[in-house]
């Protein structure tokens, strides 16, 4: 190397090593104890030179509780991928020595029925949460730099800190989205670092990073408590009921930094109480203002996020007591890149994280009293509120599908709201509530404002524009049949998840014939195991009753028959397949020993359709909706245990297509398929096969004419009113469905609609797709209804003249095949346990629509 090079190289070190020292993000705090390594001696690289793997900071989390008296280590989930979901908790050797009492205190402050006013030597708790979107990463960086400053710094400030608090540190929400995008980040690093915002490292590809394995966004799941993180988060939270949580984030390059206060909700009548953004925000925003003006930062508040959806690791624990705080930094997207205003470097976005988090600490300890205070109060006034409503308990359940009973109340108890069984039948207003299928939620009780945010409807708002969705009734979410009460029924036998099982009757072997009915959320999961065992099964595609082997029994379209004699296996094996299988998937299952009906079909008649096994592709990739692929992928492995092929879009031309007897579109451009490919689509559906197409991909197949479908068409005024730009954003918000509920009118007698006893069925919409009924007056299988709207900000104009003439899901006759177009995503994050039947029924019985 030449002179000149080695100086240059001198040099660049030099100048390296001022800006990512230790001292850039925490010179106030010196000394630090020796003994203890900093982030950079343990990885053996300066915070912000490279994207840390989350095994690294599980390592070096493990290893400061190792080394350190202050801190302990705990894991508290697993993820997919099988990495673990960690907490480390610091606090002084004092209050570790006494933290078991240290949180019986604190869990009676939030006891409803204990009132507690001296808060003397009580620490306050503080929840530090990082990158829950996986390509959001300073913030695991700063949590590394925070949890070194607290565990290693001699400082009199921290001490003080470490004495008034207890902290618990969740340094990655999302090991597997973080893990994905700083390979992909470190991958591409440039040496020297490349800026050019163009460049790869700042434009990762399909499916990205922001999310988890099944690419579920986790920062939108905590009131859904889908995924395993957030199920984890739950339990710990419940555990502990911090006073403070954070969730950092980032957000684009050109902007600055955010902290609260957001902007006013958009609800009419927010669940939050006023003082938590009126008093509590007001007054940790002193510290930031005063900390981000110390370095120099720019930042803004009171705009562009809202704390509408209560399901935010933001805004989650705003209904618990917590205060719950966002940040949110403009991202470098790999180590440095061109903004509008010059390059920013991944070290500056992680000190301002880092300030962000100690300034956090700071304005909780000056604060303490009052967040005790709030918190002290905070159960009792739901309890105060419950007893003031008219409403004194919720009645819901459904008469037909116990599982999915079974999962809204598991996701109640998730929430910590306390249910009770149904002592005996209801009948309130036109629905009739069955003992054995229903179930009661009082409102006086802790989680009243829970209660309200699973079961209460809101049509009236504020604000037209949202950060997000604006309606989360999970009631309709699984398509419970609920009713308010005005007088409490009789309360005995609280459920708790040991206590909330399905038992099925004992079944009995038969020589001749097993009927299943379709009724259960599971019944496509049992379908799939018995054919992947070879076991020939029908369904009925008109309603009979019969002789089983309890009493004689009504069966409705979809039911599944499994005839003894049509099988390769003997009846014997046929049985134990059947008996635990139905045990496995909590189904009740009756046995026949004749096929001679009471009334209705016989099981011979040719209205019970041989169903073939399906082989399911999924296109992926580039320009898909990865949201839409995991939320298909998930139902598919985790619900129902079945295999779904994804393949990338781009060698779609390369796949032998009669491996497949279907194929899902979700929403896309599918801009990679050439009008060949159209061709190659349409021919293999006219073959007998079913092609699935949801939301944007079901415009798709209209606007390609892959089926002879159109869209509502209206009749708009020529005349352009003038208005202010500076309502631009409101009036343009006004028109987006950013997320509602609406009703539909459903056939019942439709294949795609087996299972549903209903002809009303509540349906997710957050797009502007109206598809014109079909001209077959058959095939339009769901249609809004006249008075739609359920729940969630819609404009009236939308309802009027285009949802109200518009269809939810129809059919399209090709060939021998079948196109069934969803308008709306019956998979919706997951947690639509309502519509997923009538999409595995696409799956199952698309093959049988004549």
């Amino acid at each position: 190397m030449s002179k000149i090079s080695k100086l240059t190289a001198v040099v660049f070190l030099l100048m390296k090593s001022i800006v990512f020292s230790q001292d850039y993000y925490f010179e106030d705090f010196k000394p630090f104890n020796q003994s203890i390594p900093s982030p950079e001696e343990f990885l053996g690289y300066a915070i912000g030179d490279s994207y840390t793997r989350h095994d690294l900071v599980v390592a070096y989390f493990k290893k400061l509780a190792e080394l350190s008296n202050r801190a302990s280590f705990q894991v508290i989930g697993k993820t997919h991928e099988n990495r673990p979901l960690v907490m480390l908790t610091i606090t002084s050797a004092k209050n570790h020595n006494n933290l078991d009492s240290i949180k019986e205190k604190h869990l009676q402050v939030v006891d409803e029925n204990k009132d507690i006013t001296d808060f003397t030597g009580l620490p306050v708790f503080i929840n530090l949460g990082y990158n829950v979107h996986g390509n959001e990463p300073s913030g695991t960086e700063a949590a590394l730099l925070a949890a070194y400053t607290l565990v290693a710094s001699e400082s009199s400030i921290i001490k003080n800190y470490l004495n008034q608090s207890v902290l618990f540190i969740e340094p990655t929400i999302n090991p597997d989205g973080r893990d994905r995008y700083a390979n992909w980040a470190n991958s591409y690093k440039g040496n020297p670092l490349i800026a050019d915002k163009y460049d790869i490292q700042h434009n990762e590809q399909w499916p990205y990073a922001r999310t988890n394995h099944y690419l579920f966004d986790l920062n939108r799941d905590l009131l859904l408590a889908v995924q395993p993180e957030s199920n984890a988060r739950l339990k710990w939270f419940h555990e502990w009921y911090p006073n403070v949580v954070t969730d950092f984030h980032e957000m684009g390059t050109n902007s600055t930094f955010f902290f609260e206060p957001k902007q006013p909700s958009a609800s009419l009548h927010p669940v939050t109480p006023a003082e938590n953004c009126e008093i509590l925000n007001t007054a940790f925003a002193k510290d930031y203002v005063a900390d981000f003006d110390s370095i120099g930062s720019l930042y803004f508040t009171k705009e562009k996020y809202d704390a509408t959806y209560p399901g935010y690791g933001s805004t989650y624990g705003d209904l618990q007591g917590s205060l719950s705080l966002l940040f949110e930094q403009g991202g470098s997207k790999g180590h440095i890149q061109e903004t509008e205003t010059g390059t920013k470097t991944f070290a500056f976005t992680i000190r301002n994280q880092y300030v962000g988090t100690i300034a956090t600490i700071k304005a909780a300890v000056k604060n303490k009293e009052l967040l005790y205070a709030y918190q002290n109060k905070f159960f009792k006034n739901a309890i105060n509120q419950a007893t003031k409503s008219k409403i004194k308990a919720y009645v819901f359940g459904d008469n037909y599908d116990k599982n999915r009973n079974k999962a809204f109340v598991d996701l109640l108890l998730k929430h910590k709201i306390s249910v009770y069984p149904l002592q005996n039948d209801l009948k309130v207003d036109d629905e009739t509530f069955k003992k054995g299928y229903s179930y009661v939620v009082p409102t006086a009780q802790k989680e009243y404002l829970m209660v309200k945010t699973m079961f209460e409807t809101h049509r009236k708002y504020r604000d037209s524009v949202f950060y997000d969705a604006s309606s989360w009734s999970m009631a309709n979410f699984y398509n419970m049949k609920y009713k308010p009460l005005s007088k409490l029924p009789v309360l005995k036998n609280k459920i708790t998840e040991q206590s909330n099982i399905i038992t099925a009757k004992k079944l009995e072997p038969s020589n001749y014939a097993y009927l299943i009915p379709w009724d259960d959320y599971y019944a496509p999961a049992l379908l799939n195991k018995l054919q992947e065992k070879n076991i020939v099964v029908k369904t009925a595609q008109e309603p009979f009753s019969i002789n089983t082997n309890t009493d004689v029994k009504s069966f409705d379209r979809g039911t599944l028959l499994v005839p003894v004699g049509l099988q390769s296996c003997n009846s014997k094996d046929l049985f134990k397949i059947l008996n635990d299988l139905c045990g496995v998937y909590n189904i009740q299952a009756y046995s026949v020993n004749s096929g001679y009906s009471v009334t209705g079909i016989d099981l011979g008649s040719s209205n019970f359709a041989t169903l073939k096994q399906a082989k399911v592709m999924m296109l992926v990739g580039s320009g898909v909706s990865a949201y839409e692929s995991g939320e298909v992928w998930h139902l598919f492995e985790k619900r129902m245990q079945m295999p779904i092929t994804k393949v990338n879009n781009n060698m779609f031309g390369r796949v032998n297509l009669n491996r497949y007897n279907v194929l899902v579109l979700v929403s896309g451009s599918y801009n990679s398929l050439s009008k060949i490919s159209y061709d190659r689509i349409k021919n293999w559906v006219a073959q007998g096969n079913t092609l699935i197409t949801i939301r944007t991909a079901s415009s798709w197949a209209i606007n390609n004419k892959i089926v002879n479908e159109s869209f509502v068409k209206t009749v708009k005024d020529s005349v352009v009113s003038r208005l202010n730009y500076a309502d631009k954003r409101g009036t343009l918000g006004k028109q987006r469905i950013g997320g509602a509920i609406f009703n539909v009118d459903l056939d019942i007698t439709h294949p795609i609609a087996y299972g549903y006893h209903d002809k009303n069925l509540p349906v997710y919409k957050n797009n502007t797709i109206f598809i014109a009924p079909s001209k077959n007056r058959f095939s339009t299988v769901a249609k809004y209804t006249q008075n739609p709207h359920i729940d969630g900000f819609v404009s009236q104009e939308n309802i009027d003249n285009y949802i109200t003439k518009s269809a939810s899901i129809l059919t399209s006759r090709i060939g021998k095949g079948n196109v069934i177009m969803f308008a709306d995503n019956p998979n919706f994050r997951g947690a639509w346990y309502g519509t997923n039947k009538l999409f595995m029924n696409a799956v199952f019985f698309g093959g049988i629509i004549k």
